[in-house]
């Protein structure tokens, strides 16, 4: 059971993390935080001096999540194949807020890769987390190791166009319609690595 600190501070960055996506970090202030945990001020300050240690937090906690998921497809199924697939379908379980708010490593990474790249080398572990993982998965059906990192980045940028696509025109079909041809790219490309 969490202490009472350990749950302001939970809230404190579920909150934020919510606002940076919805809203992007830049348009999030510290008083839209404040506003949004109903936490006084300083005792915000108290667990985060900046916005941008709140951020860091944030990144953690979703680099957590990523990981608890990436880690739970591999125990549940011993088939690299199907984790693949289980990557592509990620995207249309999410695809109502992909549609609206992007994706939230894509979106992220790309405000702060405009002028705050120190900030972007931090939220950029969530690809690299995703890469490693998808590495292992090509690496596993018999890849090399270039080629498994050619595919996963690959794989990556088709994921990533096409939630960059459905959030342009704010259209889940787009992602309904692009993930089945993901899916079957995915089976083509693992099936000439046998």
């Amino acid at each position: 059971m969490r202490s009472k600190g350990d749950q302001v501070r939970h809230l404190i960055v579920e909150t934020a993390n919510r606002l940076f996506y919805e809203g992007g970090y830049n348009h999030t202030s510290f008083t839209d935080i404040v506003d949004a945990t109903d936490v006084q001020r300083g005792n915000i300050y108290y667990y985060f001096k900046t916005k941008d240690d709140i951020l860091r937090a944030v990144i953690d906690h979703r680099l957590e999540v990523i990981t608890d998921m990436l880690n739970s497809w591999s125990r549940e199924e011993k088939d690299p194949r199907i984790r693949l697939i289980n990557f592509a379908r990620m995207l249309l379980e999410n695809a109502n807020d992909l549609a609206r708010f992007g994706c939230p490593m894509g979106t992220i990474n790309a405000e702060l890769g405009k002028g705050q790249r120190d900030l972007q080398r931090i939220t950029r572990a969530m690809f690299d987390t995703f890469r490693g993982w998808l590495v292992s998965q090509y690496r596993q059906l018999g890849a090399n190791s270039r080629l498994a990192d050619e595919l996963a980045m690959e794989t990556l940028a088709r994921a990533q166009g096409i939630t960059m696509v459905a959030h342009v025109y704010e259209d889940v079909d787009t992602i309904k319609r692009e993930i089945p041809k993901f899916e079957a790219w995915l089976r083509r490309t693992t099936e000439t690595l046998k």
